[in-house]
């Protein structure tokens, strides 16, 4: 997952709160920490997704795959 996946990914699943989540919801998963302090040190941002669905309780099937534009069709 790029970092841009993971904005658009954030943005599709959380909306308008999806930044404030990022800058303050701490994550077990990544070292206590929030989003935008992981990915500052260098978490890759798969990770960060992965813990942020975690502690806002994302479905299993969201997680996976979010974020990806779809394929250009020729």
């Amino acid at each position: 997952m790029r970092r841009s996946e993971f904005e658009r990914a954030v943005r599709d699943e959380f909306g308008s709160r999806g930044s404030a989540l990022i800058a303050d919801l701490v994550l077990s998963g990544v070292g206590s920490r929030t989003a935008a302090e992981a990915l500052g040190a260098g978490v890759p941002p798969r990770e960060v997704w992965l813990a942020l669905c975690e502690e806002t309780d994302v479905p299993a099937d969201r997680r996976y795959g979010v974020g990806r534009l779809e394929p250009k069709r020729r």
